[in-house]
């Protein structure tokens, strides 16, 4: 079996490993909770409640719409920010990897430093190598120079920066779409929480049946 499969299988076992435990604990805190816990019931814990506020009025009501359409999209918002986490990760191992007081190549020999090698792999690259050469993408950003050590340590702080700058125009352009698909809900009234609209939102004047007086029809946004 290659390593990659290994690690893999690994990586299986230890999530199953966590979920079993996990499911064990619980079913554990349950069978426990089942003999041990008091059966006292009276008419207060019976009640509805929301939020430890008490009900006023029944349960059984329907809610607006606009209810679920704000809680959706504070989903939606909320999930976005998930996005961040990855992307802080990426442009803080660049920007250490971009830092001049880190060695990132060795001064004995022409290899990477422990700290260099694993924020390579934590960077997604497998088998980290020092660089030998100037890549055409930073010809104007670094200079040569026969010192082999310091023109890879300079190679390596230069792409660093370099990545560290896409990330930021990656986040900016994520959080730019973000921004647009905030402001339209927000245009649309997707945002309004009060359920009865303005009268300058409200529908055309239509005469009631059977009678010669107008009414307002309200107009509910989907």
């Amino acid at each position: 079996m290659s390593s990659g499969a290994a690690s893999s299988l690994g990586i299986v076992a230890y999530l199953a490993l966590f979920a079993a435990v996990g499911i064990l604990v619980l079913f554990v805190a349950l069978l426990l909770g089942r003999f041990v816990r008091p059966r006292n019931s009276f008419k207060e814990k019976r009640d509805v409640y929301e939020c430890g506020e008490p009900a006023i009025g029944s349960s059984f009501i329907q809610f607006d719409l606009r209810f679920y359409v704000v809680a959706l999209l504070f989903i939606i918002f909320d999930v976005e920010v998930a996005f961040f986490f990855p992307w802080a990760t990426v442009f803080g191992k660049a920007m250490h990897l971009a830092d001049g007081r880190v060695q990132t190549v060795e001064s004995a020999s022409l290899r990477l430093t422990d700290d260099a090698r694993l924020l390579y792999r934590e960077l997604g690259v497998n088998q980290p190598s020092v660089p030998t050469a100037i890549p055409a993408s930073l010809s104007g950003q670094v200079a040569y120079t026969d010192d082999a050590r310091r023109l890879a340590a300079d190679v390596i702080q230069a792409s660093s920066r370099q990545l560290a700058w896409i990330t930021i125009l990656d986040i900016g352009l994520f959080f730019a779409i973000l921004m647009v698909g905030f402001a339209y809900v927000w245009k649309r009234g997707d945002l309004d929480w009060v359920r009865a609209v303005g009268r300058d939102r409200a529908g055309p004047a239509t005469p009631a049946s059977g009678a010669g007086e107008f009414v307002e029809e309200p107009v509910y946004s989907a």
